[in-house]
């Protein structure tokens, strides 16, 4: 892609400071999203993820989290350097973002409605009435049957596949040019959860809207990603398109997440599963952070912190192994 990228991050880090210290939660983490691509986030719970979501946002709850050093260029403005003002206009017009559980993010007393025209008329210049008919097309646009009387209701009356779906129009409502998913399946059984994702990857076609999708399901990044970015403590440990990490993955961590990946083919009789747990951001003082976790361990990997490295085009990697690849037998 030669066009200019609508998401930048260099170079980012966010801290929470603490009685116990500063905990960095997003340790210098760089990349970047084209117009019309989606790009998959993936690891497990407390490796970064939604800090990073929430930092291009400026939703980070400040005290005790900051953003201390970095850039998040959106469109070429850095989005670290603006007022709160001038976020508030970005946020919801420019960049939008679906939360994991779209219980917590509606307002209960009042009706989807109300929410949804509050959302128009805050960003763009129209009155009421023109708002509730955007506010219906959006609605039917995003699925969601009997738009005219459902805009009366209340987000208890949804089920929980109706309440993502007017999430998803809220962020779509005003057309931004970026849209963060948090983990936008997850409370949502299968069949739903296909249908959410067929859905984003329409919106994703139609409005060539840049997509952010923060999942720990890999499957959810095969069937709707370009690219994706592997998080582990706070930093990348691999990056690159779908196909070549999924047919050839560099990093020990992502080579576990692929194999944690129940294959309906094969019958097995315990699901594999990566051992340990992630370190608290910050316990880890040297060496690599999946060090403690991963069967290919060397002294080294206890000492030393490997850097980010460009293996193949559009693949980097963060780990040592690389450099006696051909002597290490991955078995995914």
């Amino acid at each position: 892609m030669g066009s200019k990228p609508v998401l930048e991050v260099k170079q980012l880090t966010t801290a929470f400071f603490t009685e116990d210290g500063i905990i960095p939660a997003v340790d210098k983490v760089s990349f970047h999203i084209h117009q019309g691509e989606i790009l998959g986030v993936v690891g497990e719970s407390g490796c970064g993820k939604s800090v990073t979501s929430l930092s291009i946002m400026g939703l980070v709850p400040n005290p005790p989290g900051k953003i201390v050093s970095g850039e998040i260029l959106l469109n070429g403005e850095d989005l670290t350097k603006v007022s709160e003002k001038r976020m508030r206009q970005i946020r919801g017009n420019d960049v939008a973002m679906i939360f994991q559980e779209p219980m917590t993010s509606l307002n209960p007393v009042y009706t989807i409605g109300n929410q949804l025209i509050e959302a128009i008329r805050l960003h763009q210049k129209m009155d009421k009435k023109q708002a509730r008919k955007r506010a219906i097309e959006i609605m039917k646009h995003v699925g969601l049957p009997r738009a005219e009387e459902l805009i009366k209701e209340y987000p208890h009356q949804l089920s929980g596949g109706m309440r993502q779906r007017v999430m998803i129009a809220m962020a779509m409502v005003c057309e931004p040019k970026l849209l963060i998913a948090d983990e936008p399946t997850t409370a949502l059984d299968v069949t739903i959860q296909a249908q959410i994702l067929r859905l984003m990857k329409q919106l994703n076609e139609n409005y060539q809207t840049a997509i952010m999708l923060i999942t720990h399901d890999l499957g959810v990044v095969a069937e709707v990603c370009k690219r994706v970015i592997v998080m582990y403590a706070g930093k990348i440990v691999e990056e690159g398109d779908v196909l070549s990490i999924y047919e050839n993955p560099k990093h020990p961590y992502t080579i576990g997440l692929i194999k944690s990946v129940p294959d309906v083919k094969k019958k097995v009789g315990k699901l594999y599963s990566i051992p340990g747990n992630v370190p608290k951001p910050g316990t880890i003082q040297q060496g690599c952070a999946f060090a403690a976790r991963c069967e290919f361990a060397m002294e080294r990997c206890f000492m030393e912190t490997p850097s980010l490295v460009e293996l193949d085009p559009g693949q980097s990697v963060r780990c040592f192994l690389h450099e006696t690849a051909e002597d290490v037998i991955y078995n995914v």
